[in-house]
């Protein structure tokens, strides 16, 4: 299975001792907090066109923000310059230009404190002797991808400059969406491996139902991951403010044009009908997985802390699942899309615990 290979490449080599190795890891899971955090403020900044009000990348001068009126001039009139303003934004005024820029300026901000926050305690453990020479490479490597996320994002924003666009490239939000993602799974699962470093016995004849039972849940997970992804590109075409009704979009079970693009592929990608069936058809078979893994551990597993965290896991795609219903049909207001987006990081959690509780006892401790 593909989880068995993402278990083997994010599981720590730690195996010191679990009281040092605590606060490590509850370092880590304050990172990832935090990277929730910043996943929940980009879907506001996406969703408020904020991201593009600021033109420039500035790693160390751009922390601070601008307190002079000249200053508030200069970048207001680079912001006039861009498709964006002229197409959709045009005659807001400084006051409509800072409310977005603020909103920015804080997702931008808070990725500064993010990094901070993992640098220096990294620093202090490694100076300590708190981290275990084995894991070092792997924090190490995280702080690189979490330095690579910051021009991700850049590289994200300045495909909003080009002409004719008023929003940022789709494959852009997905890479920088997926670099998200992928930075909090492998926070959270080091940490795990850290607090749990053998896998807790299942109680009973449920051990027997442990392959099985994970296996479920590896697909419950893969198609979860898979939405969210498909739900980048629903983002980044804005085909959420299409088809807002459900099960049925236009009156149909299959919309009309899902193949009007040529070549084919182009239809995965950049056709609004073709990228929302697409996510509406994976969110559906992850429920059903979710549903099956949850119907498993609810009635062949004896209570434990396993069965608990699969049932999280359904509950969470439950919970997702109606809240995309529900951002669908009120067509995408703030306030609906930024909960949708920050529930998308619960289930990514949910599965993560799930998979960890369910490790073979064999394996090597995390």
């Amino acid at each position: 299975m593909p989880f068995d290979a993402l278990s083997s490449t994010l599981a720590p080599a730690d195996r010191g001792n679990r009281a040092a190795t605590r606060p490590v890891a509850l370092w880590l899971l304050t990172v990832a907090s935090m990277v929730w955090i910043m996943v929940a403020l980009g879907g506001a900044t996406r969703l408020t066109g904020s991201g593009l009000s600021i033109m420039e990348w500035a790693p160390i001068m751009g922390t601070l923000p601008p307190w002079s009126g000249a200053e508030w001039q200069r970048l207001y009139d680079l912001y006039r310059a861009i498709p964006q303003y002229q197409l959709q934004n045009a005659g807001f005024g400084m006051e409509g230009f800072q409310r977005i820029f603020w909103l920015e300026w804080a997702h931008r901000f808070w990725g500064r404190v993010i990094g901070l926050a993992y640098l220096l305690p990294f620093l202090w453990f490694w100076a300590t002797g708190r981290i275990a020479r084995p894991l070092l490479p792997r924090l190490g490597l995280l702080f690189v991808l979490g330095g690579m996320q910051g021009a991700i994002g850049w590289f994200m924003v300045a495909s909003g400059f080009d002409e004719g666009r008023v929003s940022v490239a789709p494959f852009r939000l997905v890479a920088h969406l997926s670099m998200a993602f992928l930075l909090y799974a492998a926070l959270v699962w080091t940490a795990l491996g850290l607090l749990q470093p053998a896998a807790a016995p299942l109680p009973g004849l449920a051990e027997a139902r442990r392959p099985a039972l994970r296996r479920q849940v590896a697909w419950a997970f893969g198609l979860a991951v898979a939405t969210m992804l498909a739900g980048g590109f629903v983002a980044g075409l804005r085909a959420g403010f299409s088809y807002n009704s459900f099960p049925l979009m236009d009156g149909q079970l299959v919309p009309a044009g899902y193949f009007d693009l040529a070549p084919w592929w182009r239809n995965l990608v950049g056709n609004i009908a073709t990228v929302q069936f697409n996510h509406r058809l994976l969110a559906s078979l992850a429920l059903l997985a979710a549903l099956g893994a949850g119907a498993t551990a609810w009635w062949r597993v004896p209570r434990s802390p396993a069965r608990d965290r699969v049932l999280l896991l359904t509950g969470s795609v439950l919970l997702q699942y109606a809240l995309g219903i529900a951002t669908l049909l009120y067509v995408v207001p703030v306030s609906l899309g930024t909960l949708h987006q920050a529930v998308a990081v619960g289930v990514l959690t949910a599965g993560l615990l799930a998979l960890h509780g369910l490790r073979r006892p064999s394996a090597s401790p995390p």
